[in-house]
């Protein structure tokens, strides 16, 4: 039988929104389940850990692993995340954790565990990475410029763009929909949570999203 595939997209950095928490919580198993958080090592990351895991631990959630990204993951940590019953991909520099994750070990096993029913949660960097099309603008990249790069390929027929109020990102969505030529695209502003069923969207928790429809 087919396992439901749940992927919850978020525009800002954490916490979790209230609902969309409890629900990643309940997908996890809640106080039987393992989270694993994926994120760039920098100072004071011990202490913004609480941010990615608050909400979740309010729903029961009490095991955490926290697994820092690097070119050549090792054994363990591959370990580690395939153990794992949840998944969150953090944020910071988009494009060191495309480097870090898609077309690597652990994208393929994030990939093969989302697809047997482990939910997966992106926040900004995270989120920009899990479409197929992977969709950088130009603010969030040191060489300025709008990149267009393969994804995890979690969620197939859209783009996605973070921090979309806050970076004035309306004409970058609609060019790239018009790039891509996926149907839809969606603007998430830094409050905004979304999830999506089997790579539908299924709901948002939130006061801001836009949606762009490619016009054929």
């Amino acid at each position: 039988m087919m396992k439901n595939k749940h992927l919850f997209l978020f525009g800002g950095s954490p916490p979790f929104g209230k609902h969309l928490g409890r629900k990643f919580a309940d997908f996890c198993c809640n106080n039987k389940g393992k989270v694993a958080v994926l994120f760039l090592e920098r100072d004071g990351w011990k202490e913004y850990m609480k941010k990615y895991t608050s909400v979740l631990e309010t729903n029961g959630l009490v095991k955490f692993v926290y697994l820092p990204l690097s070119p050549i993951p090792s054994k363990s940590t591959i370990e580690e995340l395939v153990s794992c019953t949840g998944i969150v991909i953090g944020g910071g520099k988009t494009e060191l954790y495309r480097d870090y994750i898609v077309d690597t070990d652990i994208g393929k096993h994030i990939k093969e565990m989302y697809e047997q029913g482990v939910p997966v949660a992106g926040f900004s960097a995270g989120a920009l990475i899990s479409p197929r099309n992977c969709v950088i603008p130009p603010i969030d990249t040191p060489k300025n410029k709008h990149l267009f790069l393969n994804g995890l390929g979690l969620i197939s027929n859209c783009v996605i763009s973070v921090h979309f109020t806050k970076w004035k990102e309306e004409s970058n969505l609609k060019s790239a929909l018009s790039k891509t030529k996926v149907s839809v695209g969606y603007g998430i502003d830094d409050d905004v949570g979304l999830y999506f069923l089997n790579e539908s969207f299924s709901e948002k928790e939130g006061t801001g999203l836009v949606t762009i429809n490619l016009e054929i």
